[in-house]
């Protein structure tokens, strides 16, 4: 396959949605965020289904964790936060960089070897310091630096490997289709180049679900990745994000255009997409639905969701919240 595949697909629609959220405003709701999701128990049955989360969903940067495990299966050897960073959405901070850095150097490489596009830092202290946008502190630098050492490791083209016929993108689907159980449906381009495969959030929920309560006797690999994220949250994605993990003992990831999976400490796992890609409702709707499981202790996930959550503000003070709320 040289090319994204122009097949039809079924994807999300308005009406494959519910009201996942809400933001009050003095009393008055200003803004709505739709979308849907799916709850998986412990044993991988559905417990809840909100809106149709049998549609189709590119889930981005969630996508991460399995193509993390495709190259260590390749024969890539990680320390634990080159690991993290290799399936991490990062905020460009020096330590992030630092980490992408040494993925490169183990494996003989340099910045100008990543062909994901350069960008400026997320993180606002490392972007004021910075004079110029970089490779290194693209948010898919890790996983680009780990894609080049698996292509080291295994004599494959350097330049060409983020095209859908590479050897690697070709490995890195069978991952997909095994943590899925489902054939892939469509494929496109990821914001960063690489090759993104669209699924339902029941087969995204069911790959994170398997990833995340893997064992060393089922899939070593699996379960390396998931005991470096537990030990460097902070790598991973966004501080709200890390605190949430390290506080609840989940295992969560943002994807672009409003996507998030969460599995708690007892497996019981969260998909969700908010239909206009807002990413502000993501851990209120997937904390929320996790603590309405049993998964997570409410009062914790209020601990927790009132220190990440975007406030509500007028002039200065609060006046409103975002909050978990169905239609």
């Amino acid at each position: 396959m040289n090319s994204p595949s122009a097949s039809p697909a079924t994807a999300l629609t308005v009406n494959d949605t519910v009201q996942l959220a809400v933001l009050e405003r003095s009393g008055m709701i200003e803004s709505r965020h739709l979308g849907a999701a799916v709850v998986l128990s412990p044993d991988g049955t559905e417990l809840r289904r909100l809106g149709n989360p049998d549609a189709l969903i590119y889930p981005r940067s969630t996508l991460k964790p399995m193509q993390a495990i495709t190259v260590l299966r390749a024969g890539v050897t990680l320390t634990d936060e080159q690991l993290v960073l290799a399936s991490a959405s990062h905020t460009g901070t020096q330590r992030h960089q630092d980490v992408v850095a040494s993925t490169l150097a183990a494996y003989g490489l340099a910045e100008d070897d990543l062909r994901c596009p350069p960008d400026w830092p997320a993180d606002s202290e490392t972007r004021r310091a910075s004079d110029a946008p970089r490779r290194l502190a693209m948010n898919c630098s890790g996983k680009h630096a780990s894609f080049l050492a698996a292509c080291v490791v295994n004599e494959w083209p350097l330049e060409s490997y983020l095209e859908h016929g590479h050897p690697l993108q070709e490995r890195i689907r069978q991952t997909v289709v095994e943590f899925t159980g489902a054939p892939l449906a469509h494929e496109g381009t990821d914001g960063c180049g690489a090759p993104v495969f669209a699924m339902s959030l029941v087969s995204l929920a069911t790959a994170i679900q398997r990833v995340v309560t893997a064992t060393e006797e089922t899939d070593p690999h699996a379960a390396a990745l998931v005991n470096a994220i537990r030990a460097n949250a902070w790598g991973l994605d966004m501080p709200q994000v890390a605190e949430a993990m390290d506080t609840l003992g989940i295992i969560a990831k943002r994807g672009a255009e409003g996507v998030l999976i969460a599995t708690a400490p007892d497996g019981t796992t969260v998909t969700l997409k908010i239909l206009d890609g807002s990413i502000r409702p993501l851990l209120p709707v997937g904390l929320s639905l996790l603590a309405e499981a049993g998964a997570l202790d409410a009062k914790a996930v209020a601990g927790v969701l009132e220190a990440t959550t975007e406030q509500v503000l007028g002039r200065g003070l609060p006046v409103g919240e975002l909050r978990f709320e169905l239609a």
